[in-house]
């Protein structure tokens, strides 16, 4: 058949299509055919109705109309064939089907118009030699021992203490009544046996300074100001009166740092092991980190060269992949996603991450296109290797190998982009900016989970909040960009509070008695990708 193709905006190409005159008579006799074949007329059976009855009673305009939308798309889909185009979807008629079926006459030659979405033409007007400047995220040892000082606190012994009042680092037990000083907000919060440990940062920093000096026994009216970023957001910034008595006091009596505890705490035999393993984690952090910084700023660099322009299509594809990435994370956190995410939540969830799926897109193309530009390829036996390791990750999971496969070439070819960007471009590094705060993915080990149940009388007031919070937070961690991820990776590796004492708690729960080479590489495998199980 003739095709004759035009390009479009918005990477749309436009298809005219000429059927013979020989197709259009022949989608003519089949429908009259078929009509013949199937349809019911009373005094006629079935299958035996004459070809001039289905006429009259059908009429030409319905089965032209019948016939005209078989030759449309068969007749597409064979032109897209012949013209070896990639089609991706937002197939529309261009031509009016009102007048196709006037202009329609079986026997004669029929034109038509359809537009169609293909990949976007991609140009790079640079894709080597650029000159970025990263932020270098340094390893700090202090860190090793904040781990060390943090599991000492969290196995420490408590001791009653007598004859003196309670000091900083104490861990208290007291009755509190809380009431508003401020607003109509008259209500009284009475809380009994709560564990306070008097540490800085700790639970509310007015209400530890207040029961400093206090004896046991004693009972005091202490003015707090809850912090703005309390977790009970109508309290955030609020001033109250607590009324506190002081039950207890107790001392903590810190392990001595040696084997034994290094064994209490984690797989490893001896402190030396334990401390090796805390600073190599320590150290892969900060390069990470640094690696992450690079990268970013890699990225933008290219990404301003690139000249493309995805398809709505195309665009609407990646936000479905990221709404199953942010369904795969409140999975992992024990959240029922079909509750969660409604057909009611879904458009709005949609909008929010369409302008990052467009720019993770432009991200895509431009590292393809580097790609294919300087012939860069998976080696296989990388690939089967990649897969084999994320494939015991699974265990007995059902796994959809080859889209797994898809995903770590996918996966690996970024890699590879990246060390040749790298080895192609003129990095600096520079110190990176001390971080005041501490990302909210970190959060301090000190706010016992003991004493917040018990300093949260309305939490279950904030339930209803959870959810939505928590679909924002799973939705900002797949939308990042670039340099949000980079600054994700730098924030955690700056933050001097030790999460990793927990993790290390818990590799000793699963580990061997003893630990081995291959024990302490296992800890630092890549999660497998969550599409990629069935």
């Amino acid at each position: 058949m003739n095709v004759t193709q035009s390009k479009l905006p918005g990477s749309q190409v436009s298809l005219e299509i000429e059927i013979p005159g020989v197709r259009s008579q022949q989608a003519y006799e089949q429908v009259i055919t078929k009509f013949m074949r199937s349809a019911q007329i009373p005094g006629f059976r079935r299958g035996k109705i004459p070809r001039q009855v289905i006429l009259q009673r059908f009429g030409t305009t319905q089965i032209k109309a019948a016939a005209l939308e078989d030759l449309i798309q068969n007749n597409f889909e064979a032109a897209v064939k012949q013209e070896e185009i990639n089609a991706l979807g937002g197939i529309q008629l261009q031509s009016s089907m009102e007048e196709l079926v006037t202009q329609y006459q079986p026997g004669e030659a029929l034109t038509f118009t359809v537009s169609v979405e293909v990949p976007p033409e991609v140009k790079l007007n640079k894709h080597q030699g650029f000159e970025v400047t990263a932020e270098e995220v340094q390893y700090d040892p202090a860190k090793v021992e904040e781990v060390l000082a943090e599991q000492q606190s969290q196995q420490a012994t408590l001791v009653p203490v007598e004859g003196r009042a309670a000091e900083k680092g104490d861990v208290t037990q007291i009755d509190f009544a809380s009431r508003f000083e401020d607003g109509d907000d008259d209500t009284t919060e009475e809380v009994k046996d709560f564990q306070l440990e008097l540490i800085e940062n700790g639970f509310i920093t007015d209400l530890v300074n207040g029961v400093v000096g206090m004896g046991i026994g004693d009972t005091k009216e202490i003015p707090v100001t809850f912090p703005d970023d309390f977790f009970q957001e109508d309290w955030a910034g609020r001033s109250a009166i607590f009324t506190v008595t002081l039950n207890d006091i107790k001392t903590k009596e810190l392990p001595e740092l040696d084997d034994d505890f290094a064994q209490d705490v984690s797989e490893f035999s001896t402190l030396a092991e334990l401390r090796e393993f805390l600073e190599e984690r320590y150290q892969k952090e900060a390069k990470d980190a640094t690696d992450a910084n690079v990268e970013a700023e890699l990225v933008t660099a290219l990404v301003t060269e690139l000249e493309a322009e995805p398809p709505p299509s195309m665009i609407q594809d990646e936000v479905n992949v990221m709404i199953n990435e942010t369904a795969a994370q409140l999975q992992s956190q024990g959240i029922d996603v079909n509750k969660l995410l409604t057909k009611d939540v879904l458009p709005g969830m949609q909008e929010r991450l369409r302008p990052e799926a467009q720019e993770r897109l432009k991200t895509t193309l431009a590292l393809a296109e580097v790609a294919k530009l300087e012939s860069l390829t998976v080696e296989p036996e990388a690939l089967e290797k990649r897969t084999q390791e994320v494939l015991e990750s699974f265990g007995d999971q059902k796994v959809d190998q080859q889209r797994l496969r898809n995903i770590l070439e996918e996966e690996l070819l970024k890699e590879a982009v990246m060390e040749w960007l790298k080895e192609h471009s003129e990095v600096k590094l520079v110190e990176s900016k001390p971080e005041e705060d501490i990302s909210e993915d970190e959060p301090a080990p000190d706010a016992k989970p003991k004493s917040k149940a018990k300093a949260e009388p309305k939490a279950k007031d904030q339930v209803v909040d959870v959810p939505s919070e928590a679909v924002e937070d799973a939705e900002a961690s797949v939308a990042d960009s670039p340099k949000e991820t980079a600054k994700r990776k730098t924030t955690k590796a700056k933050s001097t509070k030790a999460k990793t004492a927990k993790s290390t708690t818990a590799e000793k729960t699963a580990a061997k008695p003893k630990a081995s080479k291959s024990t302490k590489k296992s800890t630092s495998k890549k999660a497998p990708p969550a599409d990629a199980a069935e």
